[in-house]
């Protein structure tokens, strides 16, 4: 069998992970790099796959889907970019991974979920907890009842993280769509809806920008369909990164890092339960790559990115109201 003939887009900074994760795996074959200024698309290459001259750097994505012709892509570019930029490589013909959040409103989730199922190509998004061992634990004690009904969650995200965007483009609202609850804030909203498995019913957010044209710290209450409650604070003006979930049943608890998965730690009515879980890797990277091949099921899908867009859009609706929000479902 080839291997899955990969394309990045995006040089920045996270996409030396994925290249750093694609890199020792004999199924899949980076071929192409695209960025708008071709010096940076050059010493993405340098620097982080070897200078190897057999891969091909672009600055027109169609260019590069036209003359490179990759199986899949990486997707990696500014947020609000990331509905087009996943259109053309579905209408490519590509496999498509996109970094989250898969889109920046509503709308534009549920039609690039129709493409995708149109051209019959798989799309995910790249959330840290979908694929790893802890969360697919909670996921399954939510799903079986091991603990009883799931009633509350309460989680928690804190980064120096408005500091550390000063002057780039994540600040700027037309490029990322949202602050920091949009960015590293993500990753702990799609660890919430992942594993409730509903869609938010009832959003109320209170959002501090300090002084930015984007959201820097935010608290948002959910009520989801299915009855559960949840709390999320996110912080992105405290230099102690941090990050905490818990889970609150009726006849237990589970406390894990929202960001990670790592720290597991769950009850049984009072008593500590022991968990044994699996030793895999728990990368997106291996996930899309195997989904590809037929070898697994996405481990994370377009319905996750329409579900926290629709949050997404009731978070800042609700904070720009001050009043509550309701999802709209299309």
């Amino acid at each position: 069998m080839q291997p899955v003939r990969v394309a990045l887009l995006g040089c920045g900074g996270f996409m030396g992970a994925h290249a750093k994760r694609l890199l020792p795996m004999s199924d899949a074959k980076i071929v192409a790099l695209c960025d708008v200024n071709l010096p940076q698309v050059e010493e993405f290459r340098d620097k982080h796959l070897e200078a190897n001259p057999a891969i091909a750097c672009f600055t027109d994505p169609a260019a590069m889907y036209r003359e490179a012709k990759p199986d899949a892509v990486f997707i990696a570019t500014p947020h609000t970019m990331h509905f087009e930029h996943g259109l053309q490589a579905l209408a490519a013909g590509c496999h498509v991974y996109m970094e989250k959040p898969m889109v920046t409103n509503a709308d534009d989730a549920y039609k690039l979920a129709a493409k995708a199922k149109a051209t019959g190509k798989i799309l995910v998004v790249g959330y840290n907890t979908s694929n790893t061992a802890s969360f697919a634990w909670i996921r399954d004690t939510i799903r079986k009842g091991t603990l009883g009904k799931l009633e509350l969650v309460q989680g928690f995200l804190s980064q120096g993280w408005m500091k550390a965007t000063v002057g780039k483009w994540r600040q700027e609202p037309a490029l990322s769509g949202g602050g920091q609850a949009y960015d590293s804030g993500a990753h702990l909203f799609n660890s919430l809806i992942w594993s409730v498995e509903s869609r938010p019913a009832e959003v109320f957010a209170f959002v501090d920008n300090h002084g930015t044209q984007v959201d820097i710290n935010s608290v948002t209450s959910i009520r989801f369909a299915n009855g559960v409650l949840a709390n999320i604070m996110i912080s992105g003006n405290c230099p102690a990164n941090s990050s905490f979930m818990t889970f609150v049943f009726e006849d237990g608890r589970i406390d894990v890092d929202g960001w990670s998965g790592n720290g597991l730690k769950a009850w049984k009515g009072n008593q500590p339960l022991e968990v044994t879980l699996p030793t895999e890797d728990g990368t997106p990277d291996r996930n899309f790559i195997d989904a590809i091949l037929g070898k697994a099921q996405p481990k994370t899908t377009p319905v996750n990115g329409i579900h926290q867009t629709e949050l997404m859009d009731a978070i800042y609706e609700s904070a720009r109201t001050g009043k509550p929000a309701t999802p709209k479902a299309h």
